[in-house]
């Protein structure tokens, strides 16, 4: 295979994983919806506490190990030999069942440490996941070292709807015969391990159809140690830590949030509940994200490609087009969702309580999603190990935010926390980028544009939301969506056509995204 043609193979198969992942991230969030309307907030508390340890072992599986073996992969002057191969996978699997055993035999400290010792089956079942992780991240690795995303991108949305169905089943199953919610937590544990299989399956299904290509690659038995299989563990580390921001702030208020309001005061029930309406805020945020960052994360292959070529001016272009896209469509989000989320909240879950709290964690849409940009850009700089060591410090300011604004502030604390890791990352993001491109000007935003835009459509919004606050609350739950999909189409469209008629967009940013030319049309006329 030529240079070009492996280019060619290696950026289509990048843009697949980005449109994989986006559609495995709407999925991810948008069931979350159904489990509470079907669990209630204590249900979904259930849930939401466990959640982080199986999102880890899918993102360790999907991004962290698979991304460095491929790594190794490429640095090779020819394919990888059946003993290279042992190693490598003798060394995941050994910290995966180390893992395991940690996680299993923990679990009732795991669970007195959230503040709630009915966790620990729950906590012990979703153990068992990270034992497929070995033989996952194996095959999805040389697959990718291979240059073929289309066994990794399938496998991801297969598990991803087979764990969201099988979720959905167990939360209906469990109410209708009025079980205890706890068990919902091992009913998702269970799903997301059946989900694991399916995914092992695909890939194994692809390996038996590509089986001339593996024949230097089979993982044998026989167990070798080298000094390479340790240094891919701690990359695939490092990778999967740059993609668990928002992971890893769950999994800080799974541990402290309760905790903290107990002892402020709180009964331990009515903590639960509280827990389950801030992470009513988690699937919106996940939503807001991926619009967001759908065509900026599009644009980071591109982005690689251009450097690569020694295109500076191009290059240059193309990060601050992904930094404009995505300052205008997360601001937009934001506080579009801001001034509906009362309505939002009675349409999705049935009653607007929280509201205030809710608000607060929207603002974390737009500096996640700026992080995330940002992070893409810098890794494809090569600052992988910086851009992880950045997430950890947002970690670092969640805990502490956690710490000392909930036991005040309770629930709205832990959400102005939560922005605040967004907030710090992101800064700690572009302080990097600069440092990297000194004499380069990154942001260029027309700001004026932008702001007139956020307040022409908050005024929109606001003005027409009054007038028919009357009808929302007299109105059937399908009238409700209706309603909201209507103000949001207002203020959508207000926004985008400010941004559009003050110039807020270049003439070539408007070439590459289709949709544009109905605004453009209406400006002209």
């Amino acid at each position: 295979m030529d240079k070009q043609t492996e280019r060619r193979q290696f950026f289509t198969g990048a843009f697949l994983l980005t449109y994989a992942g986006l559609l495995s991230k709407v999925l991810s969030a948008g069931y979350r919806i159904p489990l509470q309307n079907i669990t209630g907030d204590v249900g979904f508390y259930v849930y939401q506490q466990i959640y982080p340890f199986i999102g880890i072992a899918s993102v360790l599986a999907l991004y962290g190990f698979p991304a460095a073996i491929s790594k190794w992969f490429a640095s090779k002057s020819g394919p990888p030999t059946k003993k290279e191969m042992r190693n490598i996978f003798f060394h995941l699997a050994l910290f995966s069942l180390v893992v395991f055993l940690i996680v299993f035999f923990s679990s009732p400290s795991i669970a007195r440490m959230m503040g709630d010792a009915q966790l620990s089956a729950s906590i012990k079942t979703s153990a068992y996941i990270f034992l497929l992780m070995p033989f996952i991240s194996c095959l999805r690795g040389i697959f990718q070292g291979q240059n073929n995303m289309v066994p990794t991108a399938l496998s991801q949305v297969m598990e991803q709807v087979i764990r969201v169905s099988l979720i959905i089943i167990a939360a209906m199953l469990i109410t209708s015969f009025d079980r205890p919610l706890y068990e919902l937590g091992v009913g998702a544990a269970v799903a997301s391990i059946s989900g694991a299989m399916i995914a092992l399956f695909t890939l194994v299904v692809y390996r038996k159809k590509r089986n001339r290509q593996w024949r230097q690659v089979d993982l044998g038995t026989k167990i070798e140690t080298d000094r390479n299989s340790p240094s891919i563990i701690g990359f695939g580390l490092v990778m999967a830590i740059n993609h668990m921001l928002l992971l890893l702030l769950q999994f800080v208020d799974a541990f402290t949030l309760v905790p903290h309001l107990v002892q402020s005061g709180i009964p331990l029930f009515e903590a639960q509940v509280l827990k389950g309406i801030l992470d009513r805020g988690q699937p919106l945020a996940q939503l807001g994200i991926v619009v967001a960052s759908s065509l900026t994360l599009a644009l980071i292959p591109t982005v690689t490609k251009a450097r690569l070529s020694d295109d500076q001016e191009r290059f240059i272009g193309y990060i601050t087009s992904t930094w404009r896209f995505t300052l205008y469509l997360a601001g937009g989000a934001t506080v579009g969702l801001i001034l509906l989320f009362s309505e939002v909240n009675t349409l999705l879950f049935k009653e607007d309580v929280g509201t205030l709290s809710l608000q607060v964690f929207s603002i974390t849409i737009v500096f996640a999603a700026l992080s995330i940009s940002t992070a893409a850009i810098l890794q494809g700089l090569g600052q992988i190990y910086r851009t992880a060591f950045f997430v950890l410090a947002g970690v670092i300011v969640k805990m502490i935010g956690n710490m000392v604004l909930v036991p005040y502030l309770h629930i709205t604390g832990a959400a102005i926390a939560t922005a605040l890791a967004a907030v710090v990352v992101f800064i700690l993001n572009m302080r990097q980028l600069k440092k990297i491109l000194p004499k380069q000007k990154l942001i260029v935003v027309p700001w004026g544009s932008f702001f007139l835009a956020i307040l022409l459509m908050s005024v929109v919004v606001i003005v027409t939301n009054q007038l028919g606050q009357g009808v929302f609350n007299e109105i059937s739950r399908t009238g409700q969506l209706l309603y909201v999909l209507i103000m949001a189409l207002i203020g959508f469209y207000t926004y985008m056509k400010t941004l559009i008629k003050t110039n807020a967009f270049t003439e070539q940013e408007l070439e590459v995204l289709p949709f544009m030319r109905l605004f453009r049309k209406d400006v002209r006329s």
